[in-house]
């Protein structure tokens, strides 16, 4: 996968962004740069977000959640999706995504 970039500006959810589940490594880096002033967290899901039956539920990154300043992180264990939060703020949220293979 090549690196992906979302984005958020203001309040609100990115959409997802899927990942490989089958790559071994599954290994992910996240990077998180801010603009502005915004409150963010990395989430993700464990449903398939490419089927329109599903409603994903999201869980926050263990360590990149309620975060104000550019941060890094990873996934080592598959998850199916990951997306950016901005809880608040008017500021952007950009989350570059880089999955190994």
């Amino acid at each position: 996968m090549r690196p992906t970039t979302i984005s958020q500006t203001g309040s609100g959810e990115s959409n997802w962004v899927p990942l490989d589940t089958y790559k071994n490594p599954f290994n992910v880096s996240l990077a998180v740069v801010v603009t502005g002033t915004v409150n963010y967290t990395v989430q993700h899901t464990l449903d398939n977000v490419q089927d329109a039956a599903v409603t994903p539920t999201a869980f926050d990154h263990e360590y990149l959640t309620g975060l104000a300043a550019s941060q890094d992180g990873n996934y080592a264990f598959p998850v199916r999706a990951v997306r950016i939060k901005v809880n608040s703020g008017s500021g952007t949220a950009a989350l570059t995504i880089q999955q190994a293979g």
